[in-house]
């Protein structure tokens, strides 16, 4: 029973899927800024979290549901602006290192909650 376990539990982490969204929006008028905020606040609707000021993380349950969530980044995007919708495997999110300044920090709070799909 625990290698069928095990063989799920290696599967799982590459079926389970990372939707990032990185962006650098123009933000020198108030209205490039309400734009750029709004916009945030679209991807926090959409269960999105903030990785990091222009990096915001989802948890998807499968590549499907990845790429539902990226047709939906894809009809709000902003008309100015670079931002780019990265897919990668929970695998691959949690191979990630993070730092705060030259300390490793802890992984994402999303991680943990993606577990227990």
């Amino acid at each position: 029973m625990n290698s069928i376990s095990s063989i799920l539990q290696r599967l799982s982490a590459y079926r389970l899927m990372w939707v990032i969204v990185l962006f650098d929006l123009p933000t020198i008028t108030a209205e490039d800024q309400k734009i750029a905020n709004e916009f945030r606040k679209k991807l926090l609707e959409e269960g999105f979290t903030r990785f990091q000021f222009s990096i915001y993380t989802r948890a998807c349950p499968s590549r499907e549901s990845a790429e539902v969530y990226v047709r939906r980044i894809e009809r709000i995007l902003p008309t100015h602006g670079k931002v780019g919708i990265l897919t990668i495997t929970d695998k691959q999110f949690a191979a990630m290192k993070i730092f705060y300044g030259n300390k490793k920090g802890p992984h994402p709070d999303g991680y943990q909650q993606l577990q227990l799909f």
